[in-house]
């Protein structure tokens, strides 16, 4: 259970970045506040890194190492149309709709990666499906 405290500073940092991107992209383009953010986070992954002695230069040519690559332009992709839309949309909506990913990747999981679809879990999934839904709706 040492991964919830994990979870909760996610939360909290994730939380707090959506709103103020949405601020800083009245001022800034979104392509360069994805810019200057990733830089941040290069920065920080390099100390975790070489903190924790995890960088071994090899493993950017390990087999799994491709399937890196084609994470990271899906993850490049989608974290720079969700920065445009942040500039574009509300909060209130982007996020939630956003967050869709969340069921997305449920069903991903179960369909191409042999999890167990539960009762529970199945529920759980269109629950979070419908609460997005509400969410992101409103009296437009």
């Amino acid at each position: 259970m040492e991964y919830l405290v994990w979870v909760l500073v996610a939360l909290v940092a994730y939380g707090l970045m959506a709103p103020l991107t949405s601020v800083v992209t009245s001022d800034v383009p979104p392509a360069v506040a994805l810019f200057l953010s990733t830089t941040i986070f290069l920065c920080l992954t390099t100390i975790v890194l070489v903190a924790t002695g995890a960088s071994d230069p090899t493993d950017v040519v390990t087999p799994s190492a491709g399937l890196v690559y084609v994470a990271g332009l899906f993850l490049s992709s989608g974290i720079l149309a969700y920065y445009q839309a942040l500039e574009r949309g509300p909060v209130s909506v982007v996020v939630p709709i956003y967050g869709l990913f969340i069921v997305g990747s449920s069903i991903i999981g179960i369909a191409f990666l042999g999890e167990e679809l539960t009762t529970t879990r199945a529920a759980g999934i269109v629950v979070a499906a419908a609460a997005i839904y509400l969410a992101a709706g409103g009296e437009e």
